[in-house]
């Protein structure tokens, strides 16, 4: 009798050991936030305006913060969907893709303030080139064909001028990214491109672009843009938890400043899904989604 209760005690001690693994395994796969980002800049750009941020997420939530960079648009999309990272900076029509994609079960957090009026700018080094009109017969390039502001608005505000890219300029050009876009215009590549202003203003105020040589002919209306996307899946307190963080940043502090400079944002605001539904209008109507 006692040699069976000796059994059964390692055995139920071997069970709890077990469970305990498996709790621990439990906590630490959600003890990381798993982050990624569209790559609309270069690489290092990207990783430097993550590490600050990865930094404070970490403090505010008291857990591991991991950025992943991916290779594109659609990565970034995909990775969200299937749950391979908790938390990924969208813009507009990345997130309505990941909406679609995912049966709607994809939550907007926060944007910046920036983004409730967004805009996107068409820049060119062609002097007879002053108006969208004349774009006619030039090769014009856009950044990535999932990027809001640098091909989606840009395409649906030539739609609304009578341009259509494809029968009405010469060429028609993806570059990747929207200082991309700004090289390959200042290069000579292309008579023309659309992008993100925010890049773009943020190159003229580091002198990074000859504006002497390059400029902005036209400047879009207004639109909502980027936000911080969750998957619907995840926990509500962690969500809430997260998109204080973000709602908490304040140009007020070091830390805060450095977060929002790097980000272009004067803070972060609420937003909602609703928001987004100007965009997906003019993806359908634009035949992209």
């Amino acid at each position: 009798m006692t040699k069976l209760n000796s059994r059964a005690r390692r055995a139920l001690l071997g069970a709890a050991l077990l469970s305990i693994a498996g709790l621990s395994q439990a906590q630490s796969a959600v003890q990381t936030l798993r982050v990624t980002a569209i790559p609309d800049e270069s690489p290092t750009e990207l990783a430097r305006k993550a590490a600050p941020l990865v930094k404070y997420l970490e403090s505010r939530l008291g857990m591991k913060v991991e950025f992943t960079p991916v290779s594109d648009y659609a990565a970034a999309v995909e990775t969200l969907v299937n749950k391979k990272v908790d938390l990924a900076w969208f813009g507009g029509f990345t997130f309505v893709q990941a909406k679609v994609r995912s049966g709607g079960k994809v939550i907007p957090l926060v944007q910046r303030e920036e983004d409730e009026k967004f805009r996107s700018v068409f820049i060119t080094a062609d002097p007879a080139i002053q108006q969208l009109a004349d774009l006619k017969g030039k090769d014009v390039s856009f950044g990535s064909q999932s990027s809001t502001s640098g091909h989606l608005m840009p395409r649906s505000f030539l739609l609304q001028a009578g341009l259509t890219p494809e029968k009405d300029f010469k060429r028609v050009a993806y570059s990747g990214a929207h200082d991309a876009t700004i090289a390959a215009v200042a290069s000579g590549k292309v008579q023309a491109g659309a992008l993100n202003i925010s890049v773009w203003d943020k190159f003229v105020a580091d002198k990074k672009v000859d504006t002497s040589k390059v400029r902005a002919f036209y400047t879009t209306p207004a639109y909502y843009d980027y936000n911080w996307t969750v998957h619907a899946d995840m926990p509500a307190a962690l969500r809430e938890k997260i998109a204080q963080a973000f709602l908490s940043l304040s140009k007020a502090t070091p830390e805060g400043k450095e977060i929002l400079d790097l980000q272009r944002a004067t803070r972060f605001v609420p937003t909602q899904a609703d928001n987004y539904k100007g965009i997906e209008a003019a993806a359908r109507s634009a035949d992209l989604l």
